[in-house]
């Protein structure tokens, strides 16, 4: 089974993005990813993500997006989360701001996997407990507690 912190960038959780839209939160997650050298072409991985939203927003609802592309700026799948106090216009299928953000990366190749990886973050997302619990942690450390918490389920 996989486990999202096996994918998770401890250095690629950003407590407060400051984007308050979809393009700006994705380029902010991105480039998290691109300092921890995760993304080989920041421009191309935005890109992905961004033709990826063009089909339809992953803005799930309930204050969560999970927008996720597949591209070879990325040898291997790689995760980054983003919490809002505000909140991120997504144009979420709700009409609610987004207020966590859970970006995927994936090489082209990696169609399987990628779907199990979404398949995991949008059941775990389902959660309201754990939402809230997102979203009340104060430091990246305690973010990733409460993932790897979730993620023995």
């Amino acid at each position: 089974m996989i486990k999202i912190f096996e994918f998770l960038y401890p250095k690629a959780i950003v407590l407060d993005v400051q984007s308050r839209d979809k393009k700006g939160v994705i380029t902010e997650l991105v480039e998290c990813l691109s300092k921890e050298k995760k993304v080989k072409d920041t421009p191309k991985a935005i890109t992905s993500v961004l033709e990826r939203e063009k089909l339809g927003t992953t803005g799930v609802g309930q204050g969560v997006a999970i927008p996720h592309g597949r591209t070879d700026a990325v040898g291997e799948l790689v995760g980054a989360i983003g919490l809002s106090k505000q909140g991120v216009e997504f144009e979420s299928l709700d009409g609610e701001p987004v207020h966590i953000i859970f970006l995927l990366l994936s090489p082209p190749d990696s169609g399987g996997q990628h779907l199990r990886a979404l398949a995991k973050v949008s059941r775990l997302f389902k959660d309201k407990f754990f939402r809230q619990a997102l979203l009340d942690a104060r430091t990246k450390e305690e973010v990733l507690k409460i993932v790897q918490q979730e993620d023995e389920y």
